[in-house]
């Protein structure tokens, strides 16, 4: 029985192919039945909010039949990375979700896997990182924190929303770093709330935040802060007062990038579909709206590039841990 369905599916995916059924093909689009996202962390966080906005865009796009969605936490995203590895066969129809976390938490040994151990689908989407001073500080701009840094450094200390050796802590590293100055000597304090790191922003406890973009444009918006650098390649629509690292001479960019990755040993078509998919999806208003109402910035890398681009930023990150002391 279950030959007769397989060979009946895989007619009808030759024939869909060619473009001669009516379901199958909906406005020029070829459509996947079914897409199941793994989304390695719990509710509500980015990457709950990237595989729901992106199937929630899939299917209203009618690129994709259904979409399913699962939440498995634990070990820092390990625990998805090594489920869908274990169970590679029987996960074809799914695509996990994940960010650059995957390439520090691998480095530094949380989990014992990395990229490569997966088939790599799609980047998506990414969120820039931005240094932010309160809104009534005298620092104006990226010289002005280096002047300030070099009067006193251990007066210049930058906050940030994660661990030490965290992605707000190596954004700041990196951003001094290229400014010229030793990253070691950066003094950063980690806070475990956006609350708490605004309140030492404000009371002079920190002389900067380095935070993502997207949170650093809401502050902004809210009149709270100023934006005085954002590491993308150019101004961003979103904050366009706000001046790149590259413009004040700092030869630095940063994205923490969003996309998907599938089972290892994914046949070739397969994986041709899911591209296909996620490229026509960003031509469309469906994904435009989600983007928007989320703040996002489209970045797609796809397949090969994909790789390309993780191996960059694997040896950018690397680099820095390791003069950092925390590989």
């Amino acid at each position: 029985m279950s030959n007769i369905k397989l060979g009946r599916r895989a007619l009808l995916a030759a024939v869909a192919a060619l473009g001669l059924t009516g379901p199958a093909v909906a406005g020029g689009h070829q459509v996947l039945d079914s897409i199941h996202f793994l989304i390695p962390g719990g509710a509500g966080g980015g990457w709950d909010g990237t595989a729901r906005g992106t199937g929630e865009a899939l299917t209203e796009a009618g690129l994709v039949g259904t979409a399913s969605y699962e939440n498995m936490s634990g070990g820092g995203g390990g625990k998805a990375i090594g489920y869908l590895i274990e169970n590679a066969e029987s996960n074809h129809g799914t695509l996990m979700v994940n960010s650059t976390p995957i390439v520090i938490r691998s480095l530094t040994g949380v989990f014992p896997h990395n990229f490569r151990d997966l088939t790599l689908v799609s980047g998506t989407i990414g969120d820039y990182a931005a240094i932010v001073v309160g809104k009534d500080s005298p620092i104006n701009s990226m010289n002005d924190l280096i002047a300030a840094y070099d009067a006193d450094p251990g007066a210049t200390a930058i906050g940030g929303g994660s661990v030490p050796g965290g992605m707000d802590h190596l954004v700041a590293a990196m951003v001094m770093e290229a400014a010229g100055k030793d990253a070691l000597g950066v003094k950063y304090i980690p806070y475990d709330a956006g609350g708490k790191a605004m309140a030492a922003l404000l009371s002079g406890e920190i002389a900067a935040l380095s935070t993502g973009f997207s949170e650093a444009v809401d502050l902004a918006n809210a009149g709270e802060v100023k934006i005085i650098g954002v590491t993308a390649d150019e101004r961003v629509d979103a904050a366009p007062d706000a001046m790149t690292m590259k413009e004040q001479g700092i030869g630095t960019t940063f994205v923490n990038w969003r996309g998907f990755f599938a089972a290892p040993g994914l046949p070739d078509d397969k994986l041709a579909m899911y591209q296909d998919a996620i490229a026509k999806m960003y031509d469309t208003p469906e994904w435009e709206a989600v983007r928007a109402r989320n703040g996002w910035v489209n970045i797609h890398n796809s397949g090969d590039d994909f790789l390309t681009f993780l191996e960059a930023q694997e040896k950018v990150i690397g680099d820095l841990m390791k003069k950092l002391g925390f590989l």
